[in-house]
């Protein structure tokens, strides 16, 4: 049985921080799936089509790492795509107690899915996409918080 992973968000923009989480899962899995969740209610800062893009250029040289989008739940999308694991990544405690409770509404509704977390390394735990986006909108320089070849210029 192949394992799959679920890595959700809404990556705006996708992190150095996004892409270690990544990569330190990655010998625990077959394949996983970087899914961007789109959410008509809210405004993103970056178009859709450019973060799938920045992610699939940080990951060109791994072949089991897919760039998906999605709406909805994400245990629904788990199923469509037949992940049995969601990744997250927690920074701080506040991080941990919103995705404690998001973890364990996901399990009431989906107990075949599992909610794996990871903490950052200690270099890039301050970084969030929240903080980039002040960042570039306000006309700084954020290239060395998002990986190589990610073009923040609006």
């Amino acid at each position: 049985m192949e394992r799959i992973a679920v890595f959700p968000g809404s990556f705006d923009p996708f992190t150095t921080g996004h892409e270690s989480i990544v990569k330190r899962f990655l010998p625990l899995f077959d394949k996983i799936i970087i899914a961007i969740g789109v959410n008509s209610h809210k405004n993103s800062f970056f178009p859709l089509e450019k973060r799938k893009e920045w992610i699939r250029s940080a990951f060109q040289n791994y072949p089991h790492i897919i760039v998906d989008d999605f709406t909805g739940l994400t245990i629904d999308y788990c199923h469509k795509v037949g992940a049995k694991y969601i990744l997250r990544g927690l920074r701080t405690t506040t991080d941990l107690e919103f995705e404690k409770a998001i973890a364990q509404m996901n399990k009431s509704m989906a107990d075949d899915i599992e909610t794996l977390f990871i903490l950052p390394t200690p270099e890039l735990s301050a970084i969030n996409s929240t903080i980039i986006r002040d960042i570039v909108r306000n006309g700084g320089d954020a290239s060395r918080f998002v990986p190589e070849g990610t073009d923040l210029k609006l």
